[in-house]
């Protein structure tokens, strides 16, 4: 009902990888142009997403809703529920591979986010995927009439030049729908960037102003576990704290070592990194959570803590000077990892949400509020 009467340009998000915080980027660059409403947390599932719909705002200009899957046929339905005006995919990968017979069956899943489209439907596409012209198939043959690719393929409308990453954010050189543009992202890394084109391309789909929305980039942040950054307080400085600890796939623990790698430690401190769980990758798991030891080499990492039995595969893949600890899980790990920190350390938690790796977050923060207190008592 609350659907039916809203007046709002809607779009929909899916992907393997990147929802959320896609989701999150496109509220932050629509709300500096009228009233926005999306999704409170990641409320993509068939709870979520009619929750979402439920509180949307009869006056509200532009609605943002997030729609995920781990098992055949939930998408269709909550297509069905959003009506979307616009529809994005961020990326196919081998997430919930558990459920599913292969990546190709995940790309046909996630297409189905076009059924039940309004308006002129519009599809934003990963060019740079191999499954873009599978995506684009199914799109058309929803009744999709535009299509609109994002990424660095020759192709792509909205095509990645070039980007400048450093710790606080990314200068961007892209094109977007043939005119050059420039702009300053506030979130680190690469994948943000190239997120960053969807939602560019979203925004203009949706009617949006493009320099409007190049603007309101640069006051986009990562959220809380997807990437948040924050300094802890220790006994003669302070580390630097990346928290990842709401998800993990194969595709985001790499992302994330990307952004472990271009980190920088203070004088004396090194890149520490500690990764829970990769959930819901079936048969695979063994081979999927032992096969990032290369790229855990290539971040530059000088310490790794692992929980869970899927990273067990990893911890035995590193070679023993990286080893720091396994646990089974990673309350059993926590203290181990408190104890190890020190000043000018960058640490960075990941893990699926199942892995629990929160609680490690919580133990660095707890023990720089920990030293504050020490230190305001002494002085």
């Amino acid at each position: 009902a609350a659907r039916a009467r809203s007046r709002a340009r809607i779009v929909s998000i899916t992907g393997s990888v990147g929802k959320t915080s896609t989701k999150e980027a496109l509220r932050h660059v629509l709300a500096a142009q009228g009233k926005t409403h999306a999704a409170a947390a990641s409320y993509n599932n068939h709870i979520g997403v009619p929750l979402t719909l439920a509180r949307l705002p009869p006056d509200a200009v532009y609605a943002v809703c997030e729609v995920g899957t781990n098992h055949p046929g939930e998408i269709e339905p909550l297509a069905r529920q959003v009506q979307a005006h616009v529809a994005v995919i961020t990326a196919i990968a081998g997430v919930h591979l558990e459920h599913f017979a292969s990546i190709g069956a995940i790309a046909e899943e996630k297409a189905r986010i076009f059924v039940a489209m309004q308006g002129e439907p519009t599809a934003v596409l990963p060019r740079d995927s191999d499954h873009f012209f599978r995506l684009s198939e199914l799109a058309a043959a929803a009744g999709v009439v535009r299509q609109i690719a994002f990424g660095e393929h020759a192709d792509a409308q909205y095509r990645l030049l070039g980007c400048d990453l450093d710790d606080s954010g990314s200068s961007v050189r892209a094109l977007a729908q043939g005119r050059e543009v420039r702009y300053r992202l506030g979130a680190p890394g690469r994948h943000w960037v190239l997120n960053s084109l969807a939602v560019l391309a979203a925004a203009a789909a949706l009617g949006a102003d493009i320099d409007a929305t190049l603007a309101a980039f640069a006051g986009v942040a990562a959220p809380a576990g997807r990437g948040a950054r924050r300094q802890i307080a220790l006994d003669g400085g302070t580390v630097e704290l990346i928290d990842e600890s709401y998800n993990a796939s194969p595709p985001s623990v790499r992302a994330m070592l990307a952004l472990l790698a271009a980190a920088k430690p203070g004088r004396g401190g090194r890149r520490v990194l500690v990764l829970g769980d990769m959930l819901e990758l079936g048969a695979a798991s063994e081979a999927l959570h032992a096969g990032l030891a290369d790229d855990v080499e290539a971040s530059g990492a000088d310490l790794v803590f692992t929980a869970g039995t899927g990273m067990s595969a990893l911890h035995r893949a590193l070679p023993p000077r990286l080893r720091a600890a396994h646990a089974p899980d990673s309350s059993r790990l926590a203290q181990r990892v408190v104890e190890a920190l020190q000043a000018g350390d960058v640490v960075a938690v990941k893990g699926s949400l199942g892995s629990k790796m929160k609680v490690i977050v919580e133990a660095i923060v707890a023990l720089g509020e920990a030293r504050a207190k020490n230190s305001a008592g002494r002085s």
